[in-house]
């Protein structure tokens, strides 16, 4: 409690000018290994304390960002991690990376897209700072399986000024089911993400996490989702054809089989 404390704004800081409001939303569903859970909290601390990451947040317009990160699984399963905070130097970062270092992420059944971005849209709603751009970062290993259609949520976020950007991890380390999807890639990349700039980049390997993050950390605080020539960051073209609902008829499926 003491920590959450000591992170949250004070009362002077309401309504202060930051260059982006970015909100982490990190999966945390079952079929995460306790190793991935790990590996996920310690390379959001990493990268949010490499000098990359904290000259960007300098460079920018206010040389300060707002941050908040919670971590979420089905439809009504999130937990706020760290609630908004400034971080505008070293000493800031650092502060976060503790946090993210104290309590161990706690697995939970399902995985609701949906349910996340909609939570997110109230922690947009709830900061008591002010943005030149906001954007919605979400992680995440398989597709949406519970709550309204992911596409719903997407749009009503982006249509309300967020931009979402998307880290899906195509690992093979963790817990594999029949509610997998190969093309994780894609599916983030024309169902979950959505705004100007927005982008995707794929984990592969876990080695790859801390990386990733840093990179895709770096590009949205550079605030235009370009530039980067890199061929795994995947830009978001206006209309492609993909079932979007991959994953509520697969888990639909797996319930006619118990059924019978």
């Amino acid at each position: 409690m003491l920590a959450a404390t000591l992170l949250m704004p004070s009362l002077g800081q309401a309504q202060e000018q930051v260059d982006v409001e970015i909100i982490l939303a990190v999966d945390v569903s079952l079929s995460m290994s306790p190793t991935e859970l790990e590996i996920q909290r310690r390379g959001y601390a990493e990268a949010l304390q490499h000098p990359t990451v904290l000259n960007a947040i300098r460079d920018g317009v206010y040389g300060r960002i707002a941050l908040a990160y919670f971590e979420w699984a089905g439809n009504f399963t999130q937990r706020v991690v760290v609630p908004w905070t400034i971080i505008e130097n070293a000493d800031d970062a650092k502060k976060i990376a503790d946090r993210l270092h104290v309590d161990p992420a706690n697995s939970a059944r399902r995985t609701s897209i949906s349910g996340a971005i909609d939570f997110a849209g109230d922690l947009f709603i709830e900061s008591p700072f002010k943005g030149l751009r906001r954007v919605l970062d979400i992680s995440g290993d398989g597709p949406n399986n519970q709550g309204r259609p992911v596409t719903d949520a997407r749009d009503k976020l982006v249509s309300n000024g967020v931009t979402i950007n998307g880290l899906p991890l195509m690992t093979s380390s963790g817990y594999s089911s029949s509610y997998d999807v190969d093309e994780l890639d894609v599916y983030y990349s024309e169902c979950v993400v959505g705004g100007p700039g927005a982008f995707t980049i794929p984990v592969n390997d876990w080695a790859q996490f801390a990386e990733a993050v840093r990179r895709k950390l770096v590009i949205e605080l550079a605030g235009n989702g370009f530039g980067t020539g890199d061929a795994r960051v995947i830009k978001i073209q206006a209309k492609a054809p993909y079932d979007c609902l991959v994953g509520e008829k697969r888990w639909q499926g797996r319930m006619l089989q118990w059924q019978q």
